[in-house]
C-alpha cells in the first residue's frame, strides 16, 4: 500500500536533529514535513529571519540532511495546532509518538491510508495539550535501562512501521 506519510517536528531545537529527520523522511517517502513551533528550519523564500541566524541554521541543518532539504516538501509553521486542524480536515490521522498513560504499541498500531506522525522535543516530548489533539499516541516500547530514544531514531523507527505496515 502506497501510504500518504506527513511527518511533523514540534519544538526540536537541534540543527542536527531536524536534518537527520529531514534526511530519513526522504529516504523513507514521506510526503511532507511540517516544521513547527520553534524548530529550525532551512532557508526559505520569504524568510522571516534575520539572515545571519537563517544561514547559520541552514548550514546547521544542511550538514546532517545532505540535500534532504532540497528534494523533500517541507514547510514551516509556528502554530501546529492550525496544521493539525488542516490534515484532521484532509482526513489524516494524527499519531503522537511518545510515552503516555493511553499510548498503543507501535508494533499494534493499525496504520490508515493517510497519516501525520508528531515528533516533539528531544528532552520533554510533545506536549500535553497536543497530545490531547492527536488521534492516537503511539509509544516504542524499551527494554533496556534508558528511558527513552533519541527523536531521529525514535521518528526512523516509527516512520519505517508506518511505510511497510501490513
Amino acid at each position: 500500500m502506497d501510504r500518504a506519510i506527513i511527518l511533523i517536528i514540534h519544538n526540536v531545537r537541534s540543527c542536527h536533529n531536524v536534518g537527520s529527520l529531514l534526511r530519513t523522511a526522504e529516504g523513507l517517502g514521506v510526503r511532507k514535513v511540517y516544521l513547527t513551533g520553534y524548530t529550525p528550519y532551512p532557508l526559505s523564500t520569504p524568510d522571516e529571519r534575520l539572515p545571519h541566524i537563517a544561514a547559520k541554521a541552514h548550514r546547521q541543518i544542511q550538514k546532517t540532511a545532505l540535500g534532504a532539504e532540497q528534494t523533500l516538501e517541507w514547510n514551516h509553521r509556528h502554530d501546529i495546532t492550525a496544521v493539525i486542524q488542516e490534515l484532521k480536515q484532509a482526513a489524516y490521522v494524527i499519531a503522537g509518538l511518545e510515552q503516555a498513560p493511553n499510548s498503543v504499541p507501535l508494533a499494534q498500531l493499525q496504520v490508515p491510508e493517510r497519516m501525520a506522525l508528531i515528533v516533539g522535543r528531544e528532552t520533554d516530548g510533545i506536549e500535553a495539550g497536543v497530545l490531547e489533539i492527536c488521534n492516537t499516541v503511539v509509544e516504542i516500547p524499551m527494554f533496556g535501562q534508558k528511558e527513552s530514544f533519541n527523536v531521529v531514531q525514535a521518528a526512523a523507527m516509527a516512520l519505517y512501521h508506518c511505510r511497510f505496515a501490513k
